[in-house]
């Protein structure tokens, strides 16, 4: 099984409204270029469950997920329910840090395919992380990335949307 982790910070803003932002898929298509397609089927304050599409290799990587917010925690925790992969979970986490927001996303998949995992596993783990980084500097005027991504357009975006 594969692991994904992504740290950032969102600065100037509150983990609640942080949280309301993250879990609105539908936004994600124009704010991840490897995003074809998030819809969500259904949202109720506790749980939500989505269908995404982000580009893959020469093609489309599917699945539907259930979606479980802990707003007390500022917790999101997802699940496929059906789709490409074998099995894909993971976790997003928001802690106020003075005045800003720590985030960190963590995700496990297996494609079930162990004579492939050598090949699709690295690209499906920078797709993910890339993704999950595009959405943050798209929602949110200042973050700050830990992990070094090839990813100059969020960078020049984020810096123009904070006046630099």
């Amino acid at each position: 099984m594969r692991h994904v982790e992504l740290d950032a910070t969102v600065l100037g803003e509150r983990a609640e409204y942080v949280f309301d932002q993250v879990i609105r898929w539908e936004r994600y298509p124009e704010l991840a270029p490897h995003v074809q397609a998030a819809t969500v089927h259904s949202t109720t304050a506790d749980t939500g469950s989505s269908s995404w599409e982000l580009h893959f290799r020469s093609g489309l990587l599917r699945w539907s997920e259930e979606e479980h917010f802990f707003r007390d925690t500022l917790e999101i925790r997802f699940t496929q329910t059906d789709g490409d992969f074998d099995s894909f979970t993971g976790t997003w986490r928001l802690r106020q840090d003075g005045d800003d927001v720590a985030v960190s996303f963590t995700a496990a998949f297996d494609f079930g395919i162990p004579s492939l995992e050598g090949i699709l596993d690295p690209i499906a783990e920078r797709v993910i992380k890339e993704t999950v980084a595009w959405a943050l500097t798209g929602l949110f005027a200042r973050v700050t990335v830990t992990q070094d991504l090839d990813m100059p357009q969020a960078s020049a975006d984020a810096a123009a949307r904070a006046g630099r």
